[in-house]
């Protein structure tokens, strides 16, 4: 891996990473870590006004090497999708950093999910390489093209939640 970018270096990378999906609060606890002096915090809605960041997330979802400082560089925080897919690598590359898993009652997250965040991104697929990342990663990558079936995607929104339970050590 590359040495940090200089940006990086001045805030020192990532001190929370969020491992929770998007849907489970993650907006709100943006805004409240960065009220608490831990931001800018990454989070999906960063893609939309970050040049070259749709970029570089695809080319994550590729498997492709990345440069995880470059990706975060300048931010000291991170919840939501993309990055909540990659919290074991991130813990790699920020061993200090804790780690933030936020949750939601699964039912409520999957209607939540579905009518929001799936629904609209499956309408603009053709059109935004947003929406096809979203699709590559979110929909395809963690739900295996089964978030429609109910029980599949409650299924691996808790066992990714057990998952971050066991991996992640308590604080």
């Amino acid at each position: 891996m590359a040495d940090q970018p200089e940006e990086n270096q001045v805030w020192g990378g990532l001190k929370i990473i969020g491992a929770g999906f998007g849907r489970t609060g993650t907006l709100s606890t943006k805004v409240a870590l960065e009220e608490l002096g831990f931001g800018p915090c990454y989070h999906m809605t960063e893609l939309f006004h970050k040049p070259g960041a749709e970029e570089q997330w695809e080319a994550v979802v590729r498997g492709e090497p990345v440069d995880w400082h470059t990706i975060f560089a300048g931010y000291q925080a991170t919840v939501d999708w993309p990055a909540c897919a990659y919290y074991k690598e991130l813990m790699r590359v920020y061993p200090d950093a804790k780690v933030l898993l936020t949750v939601r009652d699964p039912e409520r997250w999957y209607e939540s999910v579905r009518t929001t965040i799936y629904y609209g991104s499956q309408s603009r697929i053709a059109e935004s390489s947003h929406a096809r990342m979203v699709n590559d990663l979110v929909w395809q990558g963690t739900f295996n093209g089964k978030v429609e079936d109910k029980d599949y995607a409650i299924a691996v929104f808790n066992q990714h939640i057990e998952e971050v339970k066991q991996y992640v050590s308590p604080a």
